[in-house]
């Protein structure tokens, strides 16, 4: 007999943590002394406008920016964790970053887009630039991803074919999980259908 017959295993839906767009803008307007402190919030923040994770954008390339079907660039990469392609154009946030560190020593000697840190290392500032910044979440690399998933994209209206497209996931399911839809869309899509109605009943009466 099956020992495992009638075992059912439980799922516990973890809640992922993200930023929403006030913290964004308060990382973008902090003024940091320490260059080190800089740089980590550019990358951070690099990486929040993309949903590449950390060993992704470590490992990026010049030749991984190309020219879209758009006429705009566009990076074009595979995904360490998933070898799957993931194909994501460039925001204007994303395309300053990359301009401010072109000339960079690291970048110039490597190759490397971005003179990214370790990810141990890049954890350890990301949890003191949270605190200089007031943001009460524990920050870490990660969290970049789970923003480009929900504030970035699917609480703008970018559909969720697009953004699991992005993310570079074999399956919409898995961005299903990643991505939380936030209070804001479905405030707006609420607002949407109640316009609806309210067209319709506009039309009845004047019927």
């Amino acid at each position: 007999r099956d020992p495992f017959m009638n075992y059912h295993s439980k799922f516990n839906e973890v809640t992922r943590m993200f930023l929403n767009e006030k913290e964004i803008e308060v990382l973008f307007a902090k003024d940091f002394k320490n260059e080190r402190l800089s740089l980590v919030r550019d990358i951070f923040l690099f990486s929040c406008f993309t949903g590449l994770a950390y060993i992704d954008t470590q490992k990026l390339t010049h030749q991984n920016i190309n020219l879209g079907l758009d006429g705009s660039q566009w990076i074009y990469t595979k995904r360490q964790k998933t070898k799957t392609t993931s194909n994501i154009p460039l925001l204007s946030q994303t395309e300053k970053i990359i301009e401010k560190y072109k000339n960079h020593p690291v970048c110039l000697n490597s190759g490397k887009l971005l003179p990214i840190l370790s990810n141990q290392k890049m954890n350890a500032y990301l949890k003191e630039i949270a605190d200089l910044c007031g943001i009460n979440k524990e920050l870490t690399y990660h969290i970049a991803r789970h923003t480009f998933a929900t504030t970035i994209t699917l609480s703008n209206g970018v559909s969720i074919e697009s953004v699991s497209k992005m993310l570079g996931h074999k399956s919409i399911k898995t961005t299903q999980h990643y991505a939380k839809i936030l209070d804001k869309k479905v405030s707006e899509d609420m607002m949407e259908l109640k316009q609806k109605f309210s067209d319709k009943k506009k039309i009845a009466i004047s019927c």
